[in-house]
């Protein structure tokens, strides 16, 4: 089985690296005849995933068919537009495969109750089934190939390895019951740690329910550069080890500690990347360590145009909106819809500020009313480009032109903010 850890802390790792790197991979597993690739979807536009997939076609195309699934766990499917901007155009349409989390999944187990509760410290007592999908399980696959980057993540503590292929390509119990245990277990002591309570549910079914699928994972660690990203480090093995090197790169490179809590955080999101505040959120889940009690979040979103990424989670998440962890837990016991429904439900935990600051929503695709109505505040978005100026911005400490201070981030997605008043290096290693 073939391993491969290969950083460059200072320069990055340039497309020639990366190709000679693939076609290694290719060599070493010949002769292929069918594979399917498991990348992640827009939302991670900056992973590099978009490059090794195209890199894998190119070399592969004449010789092997090849499968293209991205790994999308609740998110709505992509469309061609985004397609063409994270993958070659020279990809036919018909190699990419949606997957539907609520329709193309099998059970191949159950993670049992009594490790639940011990993992969360009695905080969650309910067996987890793993679903998913049945793709996963075709044995005229030579080799599954799950593409992702590794970066901070509010659900398992850092992102990719096994979550790809129990959430990205997971079924809804599997991503319902998942996000409920880190939301009980709380975001803000799993947020950047490789080991938590959600992460041992992902490695119990990597050892008992998954062996038996040829998997190879290919891990990258990367940061945004203006409309492109930097490869700083690519990770490939199925063991365990691979993903702990990734991490440690990756706290390196996406986590920045600030030396003092902020009164106010302004973040941006790209218009193509987020189209709902399901994941827009994660202006929230990675800034809330930095923010000051009593600050603000501004969120400057072109492209949210509505709540939930499918009508139903919509209809929840309206009905309910983000009033805080304590008021969700209690309506939870109480109402089915919830209940049934528990990935929403930890969406609303994560998606509040549970009082500490006010949550701040630009937009122009949804109005003050229905924003409000989920326990937001209202600006439009006319005016947070007025008063913020965020085309003109990168990372760091800026003054509006009434003196207020404010940090900016260009995108949340690709990382962790911490102030060291709160949260010392050492907690995350």
């Amino acid at each position: 089985m073939i391993e491969i850890c290969w950083s460059n802390r200072e320069k990055g790792i340039k497309e020639k690296e990366l190709k000679e790197i693939l076609e290694a991979i290719i060599e070493e597993y010949r002769p292929l005849k069918k594979i399917l690739l498991l990348p992640p979807d827009i939302t991670r536009k900056y992973s590099f995933a978009g490059n090794i997939v195209s890199i894998f076609y190119e070399l592969l195309r004449n010789s092997c068919e090849i499968d293209i699934m991205p790994a999308l766990g609740s998110h709505m499917p992509m469309t061609k537009e985004e397609r063409l901007s994270m993958f070659s155009s020279i990809i036919p349409e018909e190699r990419f495969i949606i997957h539907n989390w609520r329709e193309d999944v099998v059970n191949i187990g159950e993670i049992p109750r009594d490790f639940i509760k011990d993992i969360s410290d009695g905080l969650f007592d309910q067996p987890i089934e793993i679903e998913i999908n049945k793709r996963l399980l075709d044995k005229s696959y030579d080799l599954i190939i799950s593409i992702g980057q590794v970066v901070p993540h509010e659900v398992s503590g850092m992102a990719n390895y096994t979550k790809n292929i129990l959430v990205g390509c997971g079924g809804k119990k599997t991503i319902d019951k998942t996000h409920l245990l880190g939301a009980f277990y709380g975001m803000e002591k799993i947020l950047g740690r490789i080991d938590n309570p959600v992460r041992k549910v992902f490695d119990y079914a990597e050892e008992k329910l998954i062996t038996d699928i040829p998997l190879l994972y290919i891990l990258t660690v990367t940061t945004q550069l203006g409309n492109s990203s930097s490869l700083w480090g690519i990770f490939i093995g199925r063991e365990r080890k691979v993903f702990e090197e990734a991490v440690k790169l990756s706290l390196e490179k996406n986590v920045t500690f600030l030396d003092r809590a902020l009164d106010r955080i302004v973040v941006f999101l790209e218009e193509q990347e987020f189209k709902s505040t399901w994941l827009g959120n994660k202006a929230i889940y990675r800034t809330k360590l930095a923010i000051k009690d009593g600050g603000e979040l501004v969120i400057i979103a072109p492209g949210v145009r509505q709540f939930g990424e499918d009508k139903g989670n919509d209809a929840i998440i309206r009905k309910y909106g983000y009033i805080g962890r304590e008021k969700i837990i209690d309506l939870f016991k109480r109402n089915r819809d919830l209940q049934e429904n528990q990935s929403v439900t930890a969406h609303l935990i994560h998606g509040s500020s549970d009082g500490r600051f006010t949550i701040t929503y630009a937009v122009d695709k949804i109005s003050g009313e229905e924003i409000e109505g989920v326990n937001y505040k209202y600006m439009s978005l006319e005016e947070a480009y007025r008063r913020y100026k965020p085309e003109k911005l990168e990372e760091g400490f800026y003054k509006t032109e009434d003196n207020e201070e404010f940090y900016f981030i260009k995108n949340p997605a690709l990382g962790l903010w911490i102030s060291r008043e709160k949260f010392k290096e050492e907690v995350l290693l």
